[in-house]
């Protein structure tokens, strides 16, 4: 993922935690709102306590391919926080992103059945 699709700052995570929306599942919540540049940023969450630095990097590099494959459309205007719960260090990543794919549906950024 280029890094100008990365959300690295911790004001604009502040600022999504304010003033975004949330949708969550037993693995994953994400939050979502609007910016003003030409594209989206995503920041992911992962806490230590989903497992030691060995697993959380693991959660966070297949989260970080799930979103890059499902959200194609790089002209959307908004910031996402996706946050792993600790249940997420168990999956694999077809269901990593078959969750991710859930949560995206459910923001409206991603339509039923792509």
């Amino acid at each position: 993922m280029n890094k100008t699709f990365r959300l690295k700052d911790n004001r604009d995570f502040g600022r999504v935690f304010k003033e975004g929306r949330s949708f969550a599942n037993r693995f994953m919540v994400i939050y979502h709102a609007p910016n003003r540049l030409d594209h989206y940023r995503v920041g992911f969450s992962v806490s230590k306590k989903v497992g030691n630095a060995v697993v959380r990097n693991r959660v966070k590099r297949l989260l970080r391919e799930a979103f890059r494959l499902e959200l194609a459309d790089p002209a959307l205007s908004v910031d996402f926080v996706i946050i792993a719960r600790p249940a997420a260090a168990d999956l694999g990543f077809d269901e990593i992103r078959k969750n991710l794919v859930h949560l995206l549906v459910k923001t409206g950024y991603l339509k039923k059945g792509t």
